[in-house]
């Protein structure tokens, strides 16, 4: 496998989500497959980058990001669904990111959920279409997470079968970067 990580990316800004508990799990599943791991939570956003400033002038702090996410073997994403669509904050994020080449020919990875009954099918979708435009090679195998509040026993461990099926999502992607990692070379 590449020495280079595979980032995975807990889609919102919101402490203690749901997508940053299943973005740790999602990473621990990438270790077992003895992948290099870089976990990135948008609450590591830093402050600054929301001045309007930032969009011509990055930040410091963001630079740091950034270099991360270019050497990145691939991006796995873990998107909850807030209001039909993926947070803005995981759109601000992708939008102060370098235009082409933080995605270019790099492949991304979408876990959605959700409270609801599509576990973000909707918000995956349209970040299928924006990392598409951005020329990022997609992979197939998406989990959707449904009732993702009733997926967690008391004791914070996730049901099974989810487990399981992000488990064998992990495996696939984690092959898939090394194959698209081998065809760019």
């Amino acid at each position: 496998m590449s020495t280079r990580p595979i980032m995975v990316i807990s889609g919102t800004n919101r402490p203690k989500s749901n997508a940053l508990r299943l973005a740790s799990i999602v990473a621990r599943h990438h270790a077992r497959q003895g992948v290099t791991v870089d976990l990135l939570t948008l609450c590591d956003m830093p402050h600054e980058v929301f001045d309007p400033i930032a969009y011509a002038q990055k930040p410091p702090a963001f630079l740091a990001i950034q270099q991360r996410v270019l050497d990145a073997a691939g991006l796995h994403v873990i998107t909850p669904e807030y209001n039909g669509s993926f947070p803005g904050a995981l759109k601000y994020f992708i939008d102060m990111l370098k235009f082409p080449e933080s995605f270019d020919g790099k492949p991304v990875a979408f876990v959605g959920e959700a409270a609801g009954h599509w576990g973000a099918l909707r918000a995956v979708e349209q970040l299928q279409l924006v990392f598409g435009y951005r020329n990022a090679h997609v992979f197939p195998n998406r989990v959707f997470i449904p009732a993702v509040n009733e997926k967690f026993d008391g004791n914070a461990n996730l049901d099974p079968t989810i487990d399981e099926r992000l488990a064998n999502q992990v495996k696939g992607f984690a092959a898939y970067c090394h194959l698209i990692g081998q065809s760019r070379k």
